[in-house]
């Protein structure tokens, strides 16, 4: 999979589809060659005779722009991934050669500083397609300033055009997909909130503007990193573009002491050709076979007593919407908020990690042993990063909290963030937790955090370190309680990222459960992120958030595009709807193994009258296909909808109803769905190959 030509100073990545080609020029400069469809070695090699030949003198330098490791120094001027200030105030890098470790999925390239005692590695791995790479910084000399460290800088090929596909967002209404042509010079996407956050996420798509769903050419990037970030797409007027992505942001620096080293997270990088809809089936089969802990566990249909009574916790009433949730066939109950310390509102408790005494007088055992008798799951919900004012650990250590001297310790939400980076933080929490988990015979844990960095200053310590403080107690307590599964929460998807995701089995998508704000949600979600992660909720209608009233049908069918969750408040809903909700969970469990291990095809987007989605089994012998309609206008008909990557010889039965459909019409003339007249209509069928 990895092919070096010494005598070119060449080397080619190649993938089962695409192929990564890098050539050290005469200054040892890495230049990308080839970012593309599959090349064989002497296909590469001829690459070089395209190279500008001694003599040229071109108004710009040809070459800017086209190399994967981009440090300050010589005539580069544009962004650049590498940039470090050593004790004598020089800036400029000049890397050397220093040699190379190769398998046949993974590759080492080594630099050294020409006169600083400073090394660089470079290294990249495959996975079928996906190339991860990252940076290794080795000091030994005098301290050395990172002040800018990008884990990988992909290069494109020449285009016709460049169109920038990312998400946008803010709380209640993050992953909203945007797509606009790529402007010349620097487009910055970044988080400064100490967390991935609600308003960006760590992966932009380029293709020239012609791409489709089911065809074009993408080429995309995804960092793997749960804090502070930049990515970078830059556009030259030479027509160079460049995706560049790392931890951190400005103006925050790292200081790399004698003997020290600095390792950058993984930035993956993936082509593919087919379409949007094949760069994201390419991203699932990626996280599902080498991210995801435990990927090819069905996840339990969830239900969480948080819309049902708030602060109000008390064992008899969690134990009544147990009892109905199991009715309905729920396989994991959760208790949020309110079960532990004085937490009893909002203001006051967090940090103090033991029930309630007066509303667990026996701890959460006969609470716990309940669930577990009505033959689900017990979930727990805890926000371990966070402390409230008035809360035992802050009149303890009131130093822990992130702040600076001389300022303001702002509050929001009435919390404080702990500073993960002091080591007696970061024990006391892993501590903490695997006590809870220890005495009590707990099956989930819906990790949340629910604000930002304040008063954090340029502390590199800080802002690294309560990162991977955060991933080494995840790691840790995965490993003490095997058995624990954990769902990333951050006010919502403030916390959505491939670095998280190698720790926990699924995330909160959003706080906004209402179900049509959800088409639009899910639907930029699904660009980069599978099914397998994506907890979808049903809850009341009015909707909590929006007030906006939905038919339950449709609240449920929404959800079954994902890990069907329900939140609502079960002891004021009818029977009737308690009822028909427990058919509903049936139905999403017959299809959940397509939904969550399967092909994910985007049939129709969220916009038009009709939107749906379909899920294929990796055999192609099922499929799952949900379709909505959000208003009826003129009294139009509801035209066919095509499936897709079906056998056209092949006929397919209706599970439900019966019906013999023939391959090759579903691909061209759609399925005809029976929707109920009338706005908000949905439906969820399945097909059987025969």
């Amino acid at each position: 999979m990895i092919h070096h030509d010494s005598e070119h100073r060449l080397w080619v990545l190649s993938g089962p589809s695409s192929s990564y080609v890098l050539h050290l020029d005469e200054a040892d400069r890495p230049r990308v060659l080839h970012w593309g469809p599959r090349f064989t070695p002497e296909q590469a090699a001829s690459l070089l005779l395209r190279l500008p030949q001694p003599g040229f003198r071109p108004v710009e330098d040809p070459l800017e722009g086209s190399f994967d490791l981009v440090a300050t120094g010589g005539l580069r001027y544009g962004d650049a991934g590498l940039q470090v200030r050593f004790a004598d105030g020089t800036r400029d890098l000049e890397l050397v050669f220093a040699g190379q470790r190769r398998t046949d999925r993974e590759l080492v390239l080594a630099y050294a500083d020409r006169q600083y005692p400073l090394a660089v590695e470079c290294h990249y791995r495959l996975f079928g397609d996906v190339i991860e790479r990252h940076l290794v910084l080795r000091n030994e000399g005098e301290p050395v300033t990172v002040v800018r460290a990008d884990s990988a800088t992909w290069v494109l090929p020449r285009l016709n055009g460049y169109r920038l596909s990312s998400v946008r967002g803010q709380w209640g209404a993050e992953t909203r997909l945007h797509r606009t042509e790529l402007p010349y010079g620097e487009t910055v996407m970044t988080s400064r909130r100490g967390v991935t956050s609600h308003q960006a996420n760590p992966w932009a798509m380029v293709d020239d503007g012609t791409a489709g769903e089911e065809h074009g050419a993408v080429y995309s990037c995804a960092l793997a990193w749960s804090g502070s970030w930049r990515l970078v797409a830059q556009r030259l007027p030479t027509e160079r573009v460049t995706l560049s992505a790392g931890f951190g942001h400005d103006p925050v620096t790292w200081e790399l002491g004698t003997g020290e080293e600095l390792i950058t997270p993984v930035c993956a990088g993936l082509y593919t050709e087919g379409g949007f809809g094949a760069a994201s089936r390419a991203w699932h089969d990626h996280q599902l076979r080498h991210v995801l802990p435990h990927a090819g566990e069905l996840r339990p249909v969830l239900y969480n007593s948080w819309e049902a009574t708030g602060f109000d916790v008390s064992l008899d009433g969690q134990i009544r919407l147990a009892e109905a949730a199991a009715r309905m066939g729920v396989e994991l109950f959760v208790v949020d908020d309110g079960w532990f310390g004085a937490r009893t509102h909002d203001a006051a408790g967090l940090g103090d990690w033991y029930p309630n005494p007066r509303r667990f007088p026996d701890g959460l055992g006969p609470l716990i042993d309940r669930v577990h008798e009505l033959g689900m799951l017990f979930g727990l919900w805890v926000e371990p990063e966070m402390v409230n004012p008035d809360s035992d650990l802050y009149r303890a250590h009131p130093d822990w909290v992130i702040h600076r001297p001389h300022r303001r310790r702002t509050e929001h939400r009435n919390q404080l963030v702990l500073d993960l980076s002091r080591p007696e933080v970061g024990d006391w929490l892993f501590r903490t937790l695997d006590e809870l988990l220890a005495k009590n015979a707990i099956d989930f844990l819906k990790w949340d955090m629910n604000r930002p960095f304040t008063e954090a200053g340029p502390d590199e310590r800080l802002w690294l370190g309560h990162v991977h403080t955060l991933y080494d107690v995840l790691d840790r307590l995965r490993a003490a309680h095997p058995h624990v599964r954990i769902e990333s929460c951050s006010s919502g998807g403030g916390r959505v990222d491939l670095g998280i995701l190698r720790r926990t089995d699924q995330v909160w998508t959003s706080d906004n459960t209402d179900a049509l704000d959800r088409l639009d949600i899910q639907h930029g979600f699904s660009q980069l992120y599978p099914a397998r992660v994506m907890g979808a909720w049903v809850t009341d209608s009015p909707n909590p958030y929006t007030g906006r009233e939905i038919p339950l049908d449709f609240r449920f069918h929404v959800a079954m595009a994902g890990l069907l969750s329900i939140g609502g408040a079960l002891d004021e809903w009818s029977q009737a709807d308690l009822d028909r909700a427990a058919e509903l969970v049936a139905d999403y469990k017959r299809i959940r193994h397509l939904v969550q291990h399967g092909r994910q095809h985007r049939l129709l987007p969220p916009g038009g009258e009709l939107s749906a989605v379909q899920y294929l089994a990796p055999d192609g012998a099922e499929a799952a296909v949900l379709v909505y309609r959000r208003a009826r206008r003129f009294g139009h008909a509801d035209p066919g909808i095509p499936l897709r990557a079906l056998d056209p010889q092949a006929r397919y039965r209706d599970a439900v109803t019966g019906e013999v459909h023939h391959g090759a019409v579903l691909l061209t003339h759609g399925l005809f769905p029976e929707l109920a007249p009338g706005d908000y209509a949905s439906a969820m069928i399945h097909l059987v190959r025969e």
